[in-house]
């Protein structure tokens, strides 16, 4: 096939800068220096801002574009421009950390917060170094959840510069809004305002190395999401949904949003949560009260990782209230279903492409 800059141009009119709600040909953002040789297409995207949050997002959206438009076999180089014409250097948030994951849902409510605490505290007790972030910036309940309602953080000069030491308990390394606003005062914040406040939260705490960093989500889909898809090199994301229909309906909506071909994040795996209920009395029995296997077989139909399954019991409520996550005990039920789920996350990382 013989290339020619229309072929590629009429791609590139299909990606949108989302600054401006045009395309980058309308934006006026592709340079002059457009070249073709064989099956190598390079140019230039001249970026509005510097630093600009959607530099990473548009260059990949790109890049699919005219792969899937003009061909998979067209190699492309593109080069992100400041205003001024020179090259926007690549920044990486947490140099330090080798495992970022995000713990996401599609809906409220279906314990979330739950699996990424209970996940964290379970990796540090396999000998991991573990990192725990609370990005829900308008619900932030990790502090109750880790017994860290009373901490008050502080600062330090590291390396020349002022630093928040986050808080530690159970060996996970963890921050949140949640430090920072009274338990009672609602966070009443536009999405701006918010994500900045998230990155705050990453690049301005001292983490240190960590094997790895967990990111509790809000539910749903957000700027809090692209906030940090823009900002980190997600290793992947962990979808977590209740059998029910309704709550799988919006876990495809969360797995559609990270597998969008202009974001393209792995997705690592589906955690059922609340497959079963368990009376203390009777623990040998099940009742399913949500349905049956349903992620499960949500997973086999979309060809995606499938890594457990964790049952009602009524210590993880009991738990979660006390600050006390049900991963400690690792002889319980519960405790060993986590401590199973994050050997599964590690085997997971450790195997995927």
């Amino acid at each position: 096939m013989t290339l020619y800059p229309k072929l590629i141009t009429d791609a590139l009119a299909t990606v949108r800068y989302p600054g401006s709600g045009k395309n980058i040909i309308e934006a006026e953002m592709l340079d002059d220096n457009l070249r073709i040789d064989g099956n190598h297409v390079s140019f230039s995207l001249i970026f509005p801002k510097n630093p600009d949050p959607f530099m990473k997002s548009v260059v990949k959206a790109a890049e699919a574009a005219i792969k899937q438009q003009v061909g998979p076999e067209v190699e492309v180089e593109i080069t992100a421009l400041a205003p001024e014409h020179t090259p926007v250097p690549e920044t990486k948030l947490l140099p330090d950390v080798d495992n970022i994951i995000a713990v996401s849902s599609g809906k409220g409510g279906v314990g979330k917060s739950t699996i990424a605490v209970n996940l964290a505290v379970a990796l540090a007790q396999q000998g991991h170094r573990v990192g725990l972030l609370d990005a829900d910036i308008f619900g932030p309940s990790l502090p109750k959840m880790m017994q860290l309602e009373d901490y008050q953080p502080y600062g330090e000069t590291i390396d020349g510069r002022q630093m928040i030491i986050p808080a530690e308990k159970y060996g996970v390394k963890m921050v949140s809004i949640g430090f920072f606003v009274r338990n009672e005062q609602a966070t009443v914040w536009r999405g701006p305002m918010a994500s900045n406040a998230l990155k705050q939260l990453i690049s301005e705490c001292y983490w240190g190395p960590l094997d790895y960093f967990i990111i509790d989500t809000p539910p749903g889909t957000s700027d809090i999401h692209l906030t940090l898809m823009q900002n980190l090199n997600l290793r992947g994301a962990i979808i977590v949904s209740t059998p029910q229909k309704v709550a799988l309906a919006d876990a495809r909506k969360g797995i559609d949003m990270y597998m969008n071909e202009r974001i393209n994040v792995p997705i690592l795996g589906l955690v059922e949560n609340m497959s079963w209920f368990t009376p203390a009395e009777l623990p040998d029995n099940r009742y399913y009260i949500f349905g049956r296997e349903g992620v499960a077989n949500m997973a086999v139909e979309l060809g995606l990782p499938f890594l457990g399954q964790i049952p009602i019991v009524e210590s993880i409520c009991e738990n979660g209230d006390l600050g006390k996550p049900s991963a400690l005990d690792i002889n319980s039920i519960i405790g060993r279903a986590f401590s199973q789920l994050a050997y599964n996350v590690v085997h997971r990382v450790e195997t995927k492409d």
